[in-house]
């Protein structure tokens, strides 16, 4: 039973990671209808600007993580304005394009200043706290609070300030949201901010128990799309607990099961739930 529970923590761990980025990728889509192939790469550049600070500049961690949240979200910014905005009456298949070319040169500059080499960043937690025989480090602690917290914080957002109701008003009726007057640009401006930020806080806190390289955010956009289908395109509701399920998945089948295929876990249960519910666990709309 503590094998389980254990399994469980690393479980929440997961599904605390895949929520953060999941949440932004969901965020972007149901407001704008971009499915952004580039939000693993800004996950990536997250991981690296945390890197850079923490390791080649000396400072704290936490300064690490605000300022890898804030180039994050500027340059998500920038992807909006300068690539996805001029493309909003283009036909779909265009800005797909684009944010994989987004992606393509953002690793290529990573690549280009960094090198290909893995990185590790250093854990600024190392004690390990004890629940009887269940083991749980502080950073996996820290993840799953500070998960939990910005999703807490995210939902307030949304629900209870004037700005936060406007992405609501523009993700339930685009048309109905200019008539009454919300500025749709600033509205994007700031969907893409938040998920970047949010994506590079995710990468920030898993990126002291994970591996630094220009290719990380690959597999990680790939089950962040799979939570976001599972859970209902443009759901909020649903990228939070399909990233639980996923997560939950993945820790308990690659223990009980194994490891080597706990990466087709989510792409299984993919498949199961798209059979018996097509629509995914929720319905569409950020709420």
């Amino acid at each position: 039973m503590d094998l389980f529970f254990q399994q469980v923590l690393n479980g929440l761990t997961l599904g605390s990671i895949y929520g953060l980025v999941a949440l932004g990728l969901t965020l972007v889509y149901g407001i704008l209808h971009v499915p952004n192939f580039a939000h693993g790469a800004l996950y990536m550049v997250g991981a690296y600007i945390s890197y850079f600070v923490m390791v080649d500049m000396g400072l704290n961690y936490w300064v690490a993580m605000i300022a890898a949240a804030g180039v994050v979200a500027l340059i998500s910014v920038l992807c909006e304005r300068l690539i996805f905005h001029p493309l909003r009456h283009a036909p779909p298949i265009h800005d797909k394009i684009a944010a994989i070319g987004v992606m393509l040169f953002l690793e290529a500059v990573v690549q280009m200043h960094w090198g290909a080499d893995f990185r590790r960043m250093p854990t600024p937690y190392t004690s390990i706290l004890h629940f009887g025989d269940i083991t749980l480090p502080a950073q996996r602690l820290l993840i799953i609070v500070a998960a939990f917290s910005l999703m807490g914080l995210l939902h307030l957002y949304l629900k209870k300030t004037m700005t936060g109701s406007t992405i609501v008003a523009m993700a339930q009726n685009r048309e109905g949201a200019f008539l009454v007057g919300i500025n749709a640009n600033r509205v994007a401006m700031m969907t893409f901010a938040i998920a970047g930020g949010l994506a590079a806080v995710a990468a920030s806190l898993f990126a002291p128990i994970n591996l630094v390289y220009p290719a990380m955010g690959h597999l990680l956009l790939t089950k962040a799309f799979v939570i976001i289908i599972l859970g209902g395109m443009g759901s909020i509701p649903g990228a939070i607990i399909g990233a639980l399920i996923i997560g939950f998945a993945e820790a308990l089948g690659g223990f009980y099961i194994s490891g080597t295929y706990k990466d087709l876990i989510a792409f299984a249960l993919l498949v199961f739930i798209l059979s018996v519910k097509p629509t995914g666990l929720f319905t569409k709309g950020v709420r």
